[in-house]
């Protein structure tokens, strides 16, 4: 079959990279994609947020199968608009999307279906929400309603940094109508995951745990972004404890948003805190995780297409998706600056090199090709904050560790950035 895969991050690279590997992939598009994927995909010039001109090419192509890596075209009812028209394509509605699209939405299904997670209030009003700071001791998290591409969360250390966020999304409308009601919570204690299952509306085939790395410098320090890399599997997700996320956080909304006639379908992910008092949910998003993903897809042993067509079909009841038991580490290499200002257009040296190294793999993110040719594949210069994630499986974590280093190693480019210490709460434990 021919399929599309619709994003240009290093998720959608890992994703295309193993959606190749499947017997049944004939022919395989990426759009808009980037500068990696297209060593064996056919990049097409259409924005993921084009849903028309998306829709147009599919029924062009004869497409089998379309796979939707960003939250924003699965929000904007992209595979509502693709099921109307008849064609297969992965992911929830729009209703579903909500889930993500809306915190609120997602905080109230948490608290209606008995989900643990801290405790929260609404607010549309700036007046009220400073009224609610003064009574309530730092820290506190503040959120958008709204998607601001994962800038919309801020966690205030003090209750004037709670006041500051406040004032620049209700107030100063830095994220737009995104901003417009607000959610302050309980800064929960603890550790993070990301636990990602696939649903087909009525049952889950979970996928292996992971752990990414959110702040910008080693030892978890600087801003927040993206994330800057991550492992699988997280040390910290026992099986116990695996177990009663699933029966806690992820099934409860499965189940609960079926029997309201809203079924979930497609990768469902849960950033959880593994807190004293046992796993806590932090928020779910609609698509797969990123980086996670750059780690889950080299373990995956099964066919992606043959798991994503039985979530469509509603056929994931006992299904068993194999794993490569061996750990798997991802480091983001970022543009100096990165979450802040970056140049773009700067060549990239070294990536032959780190490519040819056992168990490694590079999943691009923000880069294209250049004009000026190095070798038959051409040139590779930064066209973004992350430009792209080195990962390495090993025998153990500490041996993938040093396998995606060594690879990192061989690569250079001006004001490269990353961090040394991805996977070090693994070797801690």
């Amino acid at each position: 079959m021919r399929i599309l895969v619709i994003g240009s991050g290093g998720r959608e690279h890992a994703l295309s990279w193993k959606l190749k590997q499947s017997p049944k992939c004939e022919k395989l598009y990426c759009a808009p994609g980037n500068g990696g994927m297209s060593e064996y995909a056919e990049l097409v010039g259409i924005s993921a947020d084009d849903i028309g001109g998306l829709l147009s090419f599919a029924k062009e192509k004869k497409i089998g199968l379309t796979v939707v890596g960003p939250e924003g075209p699965l929000a904007a009812g992209i595979v509502d608009r693709f099921n109307a028209a008849g064609f297969r394509i992965f992911g929830p509605s729009k209703d579903a999307a909500l889930l993500e699209a809306s915190k609120i939405f997602s905080k109230e299904l948490m608290k209606r279906f008995g989900v643990p997670t801290a405790d929260f209030r609404i607010f549309d009003k700036s007046e009220d929400a400073f009224e609610y700071i003064d009574s309530k001791s730092a820290p506190l998290v503040v959120k958008a309603d709204g998607l601001c591409a994962g800038k919309g969360v801020v966690v205030a250390k003090t209750k004037d940094e709670a006041k500051d966020a406040v004032k620049k999304m209700m107030v100063d409308t830095a994220f737009g109508d995104a901003g417009k009601r607000i959610i302050i919570e309980d800064c929960l204690i603890g550790e993070e995951a990301s636990i990602i299952v696939i649903s087909d509306g009525e049952n889950i085939a979970p996928l292996v745990s992971s752990q990414d790395h959110k702040r910008a410098f080693d030892r978890d320090k600087g801003p927040n972004t993206g994330g800057m890399g991550a492992y699988s599997p997280a040390s910290i997700v026992t099986d116990e404890i695996f177990k009663k996320i699933l029966e806690t956080i992820i099934l409860p909304v499965v189940k609960g948003m079926a029997k309201e006639g809203t079924p979930y379908k497609g990768a469902l992910y849960a950033g959880v805190m593994l807190t004293k008092d046992g796993p806590m949910a932090l928020e779910y998003n609609v698509r797969f995780g990123d980086p996670e993903t750059q780690v889950l897809m080299p373990r995956l042993k099964s066919d992606l297409v043959d798991i994503m067509e039985a979530a469509i079909d509603g056929k994931l009841s006992g299904y068993n998706i194999e794993w490569d038991k061996r750990p798997c580490v991802s480091v983001v290499i970022a543009s100096g600056g990165y979450p802040g200002d970056y140049k773009k257009g700067i060549e990239i040296e070294g990536l032959p090199e780190a490519k040819k190294l056992k168990d490694v793999m590079i999943f691009h993110a923000g880069t294209k090709r250049g004009r000026r040719a190095v070798d038959k594949k051409g040139l590779f210069i930064t066209n973004g904050g992350r430009v792209f994630n080195v990962t390495a499986l090993g025998n153990d974590i500490k041996q993938a560790i040093d396998n995606c280093y060594d690879a990192v190693s061989r690569i250079r480019f001006d004001r490269m950035h990353y961090r040394k210490d991805i996977g070090y709460r693994a070797i801690k434990k």
